[in-house]
């Protein structure tokens, strides 16, 4: 479960809080998760509260739309997927926050470039809270710290509506990614938290990336009822 925090401010200019509902999905496969995010994207229209989905994959190496299958190395036992996000290959596994923020762009009143701008911003936001410097890279999305890749990105947008996300490492074995090109980029260093002197534990994290992503998108965050995948549509908040 994510810890309490308290609601964060309104981003600069971006007005009043939009309610969203959090669901913290424990440790899922990445194609049930995957199919619910597009059912989700297909099936909301303009009343459809925003959501926001946190979860932890079990091993997988996900080829994006510009993914190109030279990238994959050595993959193993580790399975491969292609996918319908941006990017090109990246892995998934037990020690990664990986967050699903389901919003409706229009109706936030941003662009493409500055959502991916919010979500890396709310990335080096959490770094900082652990006095871990996060950069972005020129044409690189995602998150760096000393050179090495810390975050990733890859992001879908369907008439206004964006899926898929942000993969953060934390505490995880970091040795699938020499089976591949991370990102499409040969001998890219990658990194977690817990090498650079954070934390050991998901836990820890997840209320501060909340914390910073709510911020930077001005979203009133409310839990769900259920951290279900069931339905394509999203269910009452709690009190």
């Amino acid at each position: 479960m994510i810890a309490d925090r308290p609601a964060p401010a309104a981003a600069p200019g971006k007005g009043a809080l939009r309610p969203c509902l959090l669901r913290d999905l424990g440790c899922q496969p990445y194609e049930p998760v995957w199919r619910a995010m597009q059912r989700f994207t297909d099936a909301r229209d303009d009343d459809t509260l925003d959501e926001l989905w946190l979860v932890e994959h079990e091993p997988v190496f996900t080829l994006g739309q510009a993914g190109r299958s030279e990238h994959v190395l050595l993959p193993g036992e580790i399975p491969v997927l292609h996918v319908d996000r941006g990017g090109q290959v990246t892995y998934h596994g037990p020690g990664q926050i990986v967050a699903y923020p389901l919003l409706d762009l229009r109706r936030l009143g941003i662009g493409v470039r500055d959502y991916v701008h919010g979500i890396e911003q709310a990335v080096i936001d959490t770094l900082a809270d652990w006095n871990i410097l996060g950069e972005r890279r020129e044409g690189a999305p995602g998150v760096y710290v000393n050179g090495a890749k810390i975050a990733a990105l890859g992001i879908r947008v369907r008439r206004g509506r964006a899926f898929h996300g942000l993969a953060f490492n934390i505490a995880m074995d970091l040795e699938p990614f020499r089976r591949i090109n991370p990102c499409g980029y040969a001998g890219l260093e990658v990194t977690a938290m817990l090498d650079l002197g954070g934390p050991s534990s998901l836990e820890a994290v997840k209320p501060a990336l909340v914390g910073h992503l709510a911020r930077q998108f001005a979203l009133d965050l409310r839990p769900a009822v259920a951290a279900t995948l069931a339905s394509p549509t999203p269910d009452q908040a709690t009190d």
